[in-house]
């Protein structure tokens, strides 16, 4: 029983990343083609805002009242049916930003809790089979990333990543997942009185952590560091497109596949995953932290450089360090917060962590890029000032990244046995 569970497990972890795949990287250049490029900002700003407190109100369901399975069966067809209603919504002759935007954020509001409640589905069901969640757990959780990958790519092969039919691709996705995930083995919901409470499950428990100064300042930049979260899925295929209204790279590659360009970042973030162990062991953390920084400059700055044709090495090399950015800084972050804090707290510390970093930082981040994008590109006209609008933004942002590397590096003085 246990290699088929592994499976089922494997099949869910790739469909719970392959419903957000779908869009999460193209919606951005679909916004563009329909007129609602002032706001893509917006609908990446939603996923940061409904994770506030969306996973943990459907946590605390999931403990109380209806088996995590169930219940993440139940997100995932009210997510996969809204978001088969933005698809059809897009098909009326002129559909409304209003409409749209409620109809994305409703789908969303169900969906992001399921990243969390997928992960408790395996959890309990490796330790009912008597496995080890260290050594089982991460080969599965890969696949989610290989189903995000695929369906980034089939997305653009099949040429929808300026139409709404992405939409569709990740609605299907889902409304097929909350059919499976009643399969998924049965998740007990916890003894009465052994509940979370919403202070707990809202990570609120540990706002105590806010009292230690290593702490204090931990969290204040993983949610600066978390600004830059979002803006790469949001804003990077509709700056690639624009290449497109030039003649010289109209029919490049990157222009006319530029989400699988961009999925050479998931790729480069599976890999990474495998350094930190080694890098965590030889640097320490604070030194981890700051390659994050760093990669995350070099990230923004590569794409202001960059371009389809002679200079598509340097969008490469944006993808290739986004592992880096992406991997040292979050799965580093979560482990040097696991290691810190008193087991009491645990589980709300991890909640703060997401809280500060996909929550408000995220948030904070898509909206902020939009509002630097509408001055400096949307503003523009001409082909040319557009494309020098799109690097002067993408400059803005590696010098928010560099002076925030630049701070952590003077302010964040905590030392392991390999820094010391």
């Amino acid at each position: 029983m246990q290699p088929f569970i592994k499976l089922r497990l494997t099949v869910m972890n790739f469909l719970q990343f392959a419903i957000w795949g779908a869009y999460l990287t193209s919606m951005g250049r679909y916004l563009g083609a329909a007129g609602f490029g002032s706001e893509i900002g917006n609908f990446y700003a939603m996923q940061g805002f409904v994770s506030l407190f969306m996973p943990a109100l459907m946590g605390i369901v999931a403990d109380r009242w209806i088996p995590a399975q169930r219940l993440l069966g139940l997100c995932h067809a009210v997510a996969g049916a809204l978001m088969m209603g933005v698809f059809l919504y897009t098909q009326t002759e002129a559909p409304s930003y209003t409409s749209l935007f409620v109809l994305y954020s409703l789908s969303v509001a169900f969906y992001m809790p399921t990243l969390a409640l997928s992960n408790s589905v395996a959890y309990t069901s490796l330790e009912q089979s008597g496995l080890d969640l260290v050594k089982s757990f991460p080969p599965i959780r890969v696949f989610g990333t290989v189903g995000f990958i695929c369906t980034m790519i089939t997305v653009s092969l099949l040429g929808l990543e300026a139409t709404s039919g992405q939409f569709a691709v990740s609605g299907i996705i889902g409304l097929v997942l909350a059919v499976y995930s009643q399969t998924l083995p049965h998740c007990p919901t916890a003894p009465k009185g052994q509940s979370k409470s919403l202070v707990e499950a809202l990570g609120l428990r540990a706002f105590v952590l806010f009292k230690q100064r290593k702490m204090a300042l931990f969290f204040i930049f993983s949610m600066l560091l978390g600004v830059s979260l979002q803006i790469t899925n949001g804003f990077a295929n509709p700056f690639i497109s624009t290449f497109g209204e030039i003649p010289a790279y109209a029919d490049t590659f990157g222009v006319k596949h530029a989400n699988i360009l961009i999925s050479l970042s998931q790729l480069s973030e599976t890999l990474c995953i495998l350094l930190i162990p080694f890098a965590l062991r030889r640097f320490g953390i604070r030194r981890v932290m700051l390659i994050a920084m760093t990669a995350w400059v070099l990230r923004f700055a590569f794409l202001g450089l960059g371009n389809p044709g002679s200079g598509v090495w340097l969008f490469l090399l944006s993808m290739v360090v986004y592992g880096v950015a992406f991997d040292f800084f979050n799965v580093s972050g979560s482990l040097f917060v696991d290691k810190e804090t008193d087991p009491s707290i645990r589980s709300s510390a991890q909640g703060l962590f997401m809280i500060m970093t996909n929550g408000i930082g995220a948030t904070l981040g898509s909206l902020g890029a939009q509002a630097v994008i509408n001055h400096f590109v949307s503003s523009q006209t001409e082909t040319t000032a557009v494309l020098s609008g799109w690097s002067t933004s993408w400059y803005i942002f590696a010098g928010y990244s560099a002076v925030v590397a630049v701070l952590f590096a003077l302010l964040f003085r905590y030392k392991t046995e390999t820094e010391a």
